[in-house]
């Protein structure tokens, strides 16, 4: 089904979007411009039609348009501009930036320690272990994309992440295009492989420093550190990242707000 044509048959996309037909109906109308979104229609920063023309492409109240759209508002995935109208959420706008960074300074908070000090240590394709290809969805043995880099605030090091990327979608990440980015690394994904990560799922535990990741952190072998594992996932539920993030707690603490 594409939404590109403003004579779609509201009761056919009704039938073929995500949401159950028995949910109400601005879920039914959120299923449909997340649709859109997956499927390109518009890009991470671009304008999405107007709430007055998405209610006459589905034939419904802009009520119940306005409804959806603040719910993908609210969950990060669109961006109300007053006066200007509603954009496609990119990892580039400093409000969405530091969506899936917790780790706070224990003095100021991320935005006022400025931009982190980034170090690829390396890119390189290599076979999936059974555990990352489970976390990613695909056959034991395909070929990801691991890449280690290390972040550090006012010169000292402070996370040492390894992130694992599925292959295919991120055909041709080099680290020489990783270290020229200036910018998030999901704003590079968004940018050049057209993929947006829109949530995340994180698993936190207590762990000794091993030697290798200690070294980059510059502690001692063995220091207790946080460990952050992550898979995000881009639309329709598909996911696209494992990151494991080692983090060091002596002047930073995770911070999760919950509601």
């Amino acid at each position: 089904m594409s939404l590109s044509s403003p004579l779609v048959n509201t009761a056919e996309a009704l039938a073929d979007a995500a949401a159950p037909a028995f949910s109400p109906l601005y879920q039914q109308i959120k299923a449909l411009i997340l649709q859109g979104l997956q499927a390109g229609e518009w890009k991470p920063g671009e304008a999405i039609p107007s709430e007055m023309d998405l209610a006459a492409r589905f034939k419904v109240s802009q009520g119940t348009v306005r409804k959806a759209i603040d719910e993908l508002a609210a969950e990060n995935l669109l961006l109300r501009r007053q006066g200007k109208g509603t954009f496609v959420a990119t990892h580039s706008e400093r409000q969405v930036r530091y969506r899936f960074l917790h780790l706070q300074p224990d003095e100021g908070d991320l935005q006022s320690q400025g931009p982190a000090e980034r170090q690829i240590v390396f890119c390189k394709r290599l076979r999936a272990n059974a555990k990352v290809a489970r976390a990613l969805g695909l056959p034991s043995g395909e070929t990801v994309v691991q890449v280690r880099r290390v972040l550090a605030f006012h010169g000292v090091p402070t996370i040492c992440e390894d992130l694992w990327l599925p292959a295919g979608p991120f055909k041709g990440l080099s680290q020489e295009q990783l270290e020229a980015f200036n910018g998030p690394m999901y704003a590079l994904f968004e940018s050049e492989f057209g993929l947006r990560m829109v949530r995340a799922e994180e698993k936190i535990k207590a762990v000794h420093a091993e030697p290798d990741v200690a070294a980059l952190l510059q502690v001692e072998a063995h220091a207790p550190l946080l460990s952050v594992e992550r898979i995000a996932f881009t639309y329709n539920q598909q996911p696209m990242e494992l990151r494991r993030g080692i983090y060091r707690t002596d002047t930073h603490h995770y911070r999760n707000e919950l509601s």
